[in-house]
């Protein structure tokens, strides 16, 4: 479900490191806004926050007039592979959401990579 909650979105951000979730809308906005030095109100934006447990996730994004959250929470002991990077923010691919929602690593070296290819490339 929080896949489809970024379904159109341009950007998919996450906020590295763990993220207060006492925070509710307003204080993930700011929190985009003063810290990461992003707009919270940009359209096409999903911004996406963990707690320190590393169990659940937070989403926010804007739609015309008010924001939309979404919030998923494991259960059985499960967790996300939240990335450990020392950056504020990443953008990441749609892909690489459904494979953080999949418990998986955001990086996938071993994922089949896209290939661009035409008629002037080809070798056929």
């Amino acid at each position: 479900m929080l896949s489809r909650f970024a379904d159109g979105a341009d950007h998919i951000v996450l906020a590295v490191g763990a993220t207060d979730f006492r925070k509710q809308i307003e204080g993930l906005s700011v929190l985009v806004n003063t810290k990461f030095k992003m707009d919270p109100f940009a359209d096409g934006y999903v911004f996406v926050f963990c707690n320190k447990k590393r169990d659940a996730l937070k989403a926010l994004r804007y739609d015309r007039n008010g924001f939309v959250p979404a919030s998923k929470k494991l259960l059985d002991r499960m967790k996300f592979r939240w990335p450990k990077t020392p950056a504020d923010v990443r953008e990441i691919t749609p892909k690489q959401l459904q494979w953080l929602l999949d418990g998986l690593e955001i990086e996938q070296e071993k994922a089949h990579h896209p290939v661009e290819i035409n008629a002037e490339k080809s070798c056929f």
